[in-house]
């Protein structure tokens, strides 16, 4: 029997988009608790660099070489991940994008702005979660958390593709929940706030080329701006907070917690 503390040893989890940012430190906290953790991502100079760091603090890690827009590549990330640990507990989707390339220079999202978006942001949750399912299914056991973003709580002009993708992976993420509740496995979704990652430094880099308010600051005052007028704990978030909330649902003490959607955005968006 499972003992409903926040202990991960032998335990695996994938987390996708584990290289930089926000999935860094979910990978850093899921780690830290002892588990697994494949980091699933395109980039595996930065993937190894976190792989490195688990390894250094005494965890387990493997890169896998991982497009989550695709299909037989989710699949492969299954397989590699049962052949390297021989079993699979918890799946973050976390890989996502602000647009096609160059997006943060079009004052007006293009066609492959939309399309990246949702092959990334959507159906790489759904690709995914299809391809641990059935195996979580037969063990009667797992936890799902899919990142999306207190940008996909509330529909605004500007920066709609981003946002119109991450209100429906919370959608996705409520009928995973639905499907796979009968067979003792939790989905659930983090919406994180301001955190300033690469994919941010981009969202700023747009901000700062289509918003005349903000052409004379740097991408980071912008960031900054925004912390300060919207964020009423006054403090941006981290990759931390993030990775602690996660590592919450992933674990046995959130047993009756599914199909929710949790603010990590320090008050700025209260349900």
């Amino acid at each position: 029997m499972r003992k409903h503390i926040m202990d991960f040893k032998n335990r695996t989890a994938i987390v996708t988009g584990g290289a930089r940012g926000i999935g860094r430190g979910i990978a850093l906290a899921l780690a830290g608790r002892g588990a697994n953790v494949i980091i699933a991502d395109l980039d595996e100079e930065s993937a190894q660099r976190v792989v490195n760091e688990i390894k250094s603090g005494g965890s387990r890690s493997y890169f896998c070489e991982t497009d989550v827009t695709q299909q037989w590549s989710t699949d492969q990330m299954v397989e590699a991940t049962l052949e390297e640990y021989g079993n699979l507990d918890v799946l973050v989707n976390n890989a996502g994008v602000g647009g096609a390339p160059g997006f943060a220079n079009r004052k007006i999202p293009n066609v492959e702005d939309w399309q990246q978006t949702f092959d990334v942001n959507v159906f790489g949750i759904v690709n995914c979660s299809q391809s641990v399912e059935n195996y979580m299914i037969d063990q009667s056991y797992g936890k799902i958390v899919n990142i999306s973003s207190i940008a996909g709580r509330v529909g605004r002009s500007g920066f709609a593709t981003y946002a119109a993708s991450k209100a429906a992976a919370i959608n996705v993420s409520q009928a995973w929940a639905f499907k796979l509740a009968p067979f003792g496995i939790n989905v659930n979704t983090v919406c994180p706030g301001l955190i300033w990652t690469p994919l941010w430094e981009s969202i700023a880099e747009w901000r700062k080329s289509t918003e005349e308010q903000n052409a004379e600051l740097s991408p980071r005052q912008i960031f900054q701006r925004a912390v300060s007028e919207s964020v009423p704990l006054g403090r941006e978030q981290t990759p931390e907070d993030v990775g602690n909330v996660v590592a919450f649902l992933a674990s046995d003490r959130a047993r009756s917690i599914t199909g929710q959607a949790i603010n990590v955005d320090g008050g700025v968006r209260m349900n």
